[in-house]
């Protein structure tokens, strides 16, 4: 009898460890044939969220079809795109839909129709359009701005309430990455953003919070290498210090030094606020990791902080949902937090780190939970 649970857990396991074939059929009727359709999603298969990284087969003039093998019980979320988010697939209403979701539980086939895309809609939805419409607060736009090794970005500059009448005053600068998710639901690549305009805008006429400059880096294509440990990440780190910073203290009122300047971002973009923290702590003092990725599949940042013998003083804000992807990352999470506590972090003084166990990984869970670490840095 003591065997039959042991035999229960085995089968358990192999029934799990199954893979499974998901094919999918997507229908286009208004495609141009010189157009391809790209597939991107939580799955390495599916490119991790590069846009234009998989691309589908094309059978015909109005159908394109992929086939992916996942092991059974593997959550997947995906969008489809023309090899862009700026040319992402819309629904039947020209919205920005959600992430189609499956649960790998069986072969299966899925079948979408695709009737129009972002890019045929450039009013709505060009990087550098009108920023009126759902921003609070005044922003301006510098479009496709240059550095060595790594795609060109446009940036957004979000000035806080008052910034024009006081003329004499200068504020702190918080660079954020994925600028383009941060102030309008136009703009974001899931159409929803982080509505971190409102949010600092309350705190700071409240009393909360004091006034600071937001910086919006826009992603590009080349967003994974560019916010990981790579060879264009160090080059997208070295564009921001060397000349996205100087650019901005020359153009706009700032407190440049270092006890001033914080970056924050979102997983991967998570990941780099933190390398952009430890390896540039001469220029950056705070960084806000927002469900980051410090250890997954191919990534890991948590060695380079073990290996660290000296000592670092900086203010550091992780957090973490609990659903998807979150639970995904919430290992690496645990061994950097362990990591950070060997070199004299302390959670509550130097370090605050939160969890919300309901949240899953996306924009509108991390506008619920921007006001955190923006009280943490500028708490009045």
């Amino acid at each position: 009898m003591k065997k039959i649970p042991v035999l229960i857990f085995i089968l358990t396991a192999l029934l799990f460890s199954q893979e499974q074939t998901v094919t999918m059929y997507i229908t286009t009727p208004l495609l141009p044939a010189s157009d391809n359709i790209y597939i991107s999603g939580n799955q390495p298969a599916f490119g991790n969220w590069n846009p234009g990284a998989v691309k589908l087969k094309r059978i015909n003039d109005s159908l394109s079809s992929g086939t992916f093998i996942f092991p059974r019980g593997t959550e997947l979320e995906f969008k489809f795109t023309k090899g862009s988010w700026n040319s992402e697939a819309l629904n039947d209403d020209k919205l920005v839909p959600g992430n189609h979701q499956h649960k790998v539980m069986r072969d299966t086939t899925l079948n979408f129709t695709i009737n129009h895309w972002k890019s045929d809609e450039p009013g709505l939805y060009t990087p550098s359009a009108d920023f009126k419409g759902q921003v609070t607060g005044e922003v301006v736009i510098h479009p496709q701005m240059t550095g060595a090794n790594i795609l060109p970005r446009d940036v957004i500059v979000w000035l806080p309430p008052g910034y024009s009448e006081n003329s004499a005053k200068r504020y702190p600068v918080l660079y954020m990455h994925d600028g383009q998710n941060l102030f309008d639901p136009k703009t974001a690549s899931f159409g929803v953003d982080w509505q971190i305009d409102e949010t600092a805008d309350s705190l700071i006429r409240n009393g909360i919070i004091s006034e600071l400059i937001i910086v919006g880096i826009y992603c590009t294509a080349d967003r994974m290498t560019e916010y990981t440990n790579s060879f264009k990440g160090h080059y997208y780190m070295k564009f921001v210090v060397e000349k996205l910073k100087p650019f901005i203290d020359a153009n706009y009122r700032t407190l440049p030094g270092r006890e001033h300047t914080a970056t924050g971002g979102s997983s991967a973009g998570g990941l780099i606020s933190f390398m952009l923290l430890w390896e540039h702590n001469n220029v950056f003092s705070k960084a806000a990791c927002i469900s980051p990725a410090f250890k997954i599949r191919m990534l890991d940042y948590v060695l380079p902080v073990l290996n660290f013998t000296g000592k670092k003083e900086l203010r550091l804000y992780i957090d973490n949902g609990g659903k998807g992807l979150e639970a995904e990352l919430q290992p690496g999470i645990d061994e950097m937090l362990a990591a950070l506590e060997s070199k004299e972090l302390v959670n509550g003084r130097n370090l605050l780190y939160y969890v919300d166990p309901a949240a899953e990984h996306n924009e509108s869970a991390w506008a619920k939970r921007t006001w955190r670490f923006l009280k943490f840095f500028y708490a009045n």
